[in-house]
């Protein structure tokens, strides 16, 4: 956070009651004062520290240290589980018999599905895995897809970027939407190389050169809010930047004909002319959707061309558009943990999605970054 973002954080934080605790001292630069006061954020997370002299103190304090304690404590944790696993061995084959496609295996086993707490409302199969609100402004979600671009780089797992993801959307008091959502198992799907879609965090440690997307939804105050990109790990060959640079382009363009009166299946023919005349192909099994108090609902929005999408936009509609452009052919299959989706030649694939609304006008990208400009993060490594 910079400028006026910082000091409206702070504020808000100062909002909450402070909790009385026994005699420190002030955690604050320069400061030897005892300490009165802990953060209330990192009680609720469970986060030793961030003790301090006043209210004052806290005022001054660089907001990040609360990211940064938390995500030492996620390495503390993480390092514990690693002890956990190491012990048992990594399953890298779950699934004898089966022909992968490419060079990704799975790390099993998984962790165990982790808690969210009681106050922090819940979508209807947040505790019996079946079922299915959408904030104006998605900041809580934006924020949370940047504590994962932290995490991305070589030697880290995927395991230890869901960890970030879950503890930070406790720390918004957000649910995240796809845990439990039939049985998925993670708070955020990370879908790396030939993976195209709903990857499963595991054990394995990200590797240079390699491509990731994080797919993050939240729920808050009853709606959905969705939000994707694709991340290079280290550095990537031109091939990589090439695929992700024109899958971002894809969305965008798309974007820019979203207005009232356009029919939905339209959004298809500009994703695919511009994949194609790039030599890429777009995924067929999957698409964007309607979200709100559901996390998937009508319309359907195909990213491919000549699809047969029923509906037109009006004013007030709220949807997602995720295109997935792959290398290679277009075909997919699932692997036997039901959810993986990889691309049936085994090369690579590419995604980004924003959640949007329809306006008078055009649209509203409810899921915009407020940093940089709006860029995604990819960009600053080109």
């Amino acid at each position: 956070w910079t400028g006026k973002r910082d000091q409206d954080f702070s504020l808000v934080l100062l909002s909450s009651c402070m909790a009385a605790v026994d005699k420190r001292q002030c955690e604050t630069d320069e400061c030897s004062r005892e300490a009165k006061l802990q953060c209330p954020t990192c009680i609720k997370l469970g986060i030793q520290g961030s003790y301090f002299c006043s209210q004052v103190r806290v005022c001054v304090i660089d907001c990040c240290s609360v990211v940064n304690r938390l995500l030492l404590d996620l390495e503390d944790k993480a390092n514990d589980e690693h002890k956990i696993f190491a012990t048992r061995g990594t399953n890298t084959d779950p699934w004898p018999g089966y022909h992968y496609t490419g060079k990704l295996r799975p790390h099993y086993p998984l962790t165990p599905m982790r808690p969210v707490p009681v106050n922090i409302q819940r979508p209807d199969y947040a505790d019996h895995s079946l079922g299915e609100a959408l904030p104006v402004h998605c900041d809580s979600l934006m924020e949370i897809l940047d504590v994962a671009a932290k995490m991305v780089k070589p030697g880290v797992t995927t395991e230890e970027i869901d960890h970030a993801v879950h503890l930070a959307c406790i720390e918004r008091d957000c649910y995240p939407s796809p845990l439990n959502y039939y049985n998925f198992p993670k708070s955020c799907c990370t879908s790396v190389n030939e993976v195209i879609c709903h990857g499963i965090p595991d054990h394995r440690a990200l590797q240079e050169g390699d491509i990731i997307n994080v797919d993050i939804t939240v729920y808050h105050n009853g709606y959905h809010g969705d939000l994707n990109e694709t991340f290079f790990v280290g550095e990537v060959d031109e091939d990589a930047k090439r695929l992700v640079q024109s899958t971002y382009e894809c969305l965008m363009q798309a974007i820019d004909s979203v207005k009232p009166g356009i029919r939905y299946r339209e959004l298809g023919n500009i994703i695919q002319k511009h994949a194609q005349a790039s030599g890429f192909s777009v995924v067929r099994s999957y698409c964007g959707h309607g979200i709100h108090k559901l996390f998937h609902t009508a319309p359907n929005v195909p990213h491919y061309a000549k699809n047969k999408a029923v509906g037109v936009m009006k004013p007030g509609h709220v949807f997602t558009i995720e295109p997935m452009i792959c290398e290679g052919g277009w075909q997919d299959e699932t692997w036997p943990d039901g959810w993986t989706a990889v691309t049936r030649d085994g090369k690579r694939s590419a995604q980004f999605e924003h959640t949007l609304l329809v306006t008078e006008t055009g649209c509203e990208i409810l899921t915009f970054r407020l940093e940089d400009s709006g860029r995604a993060h990819f960009l600053s490594q080109m």
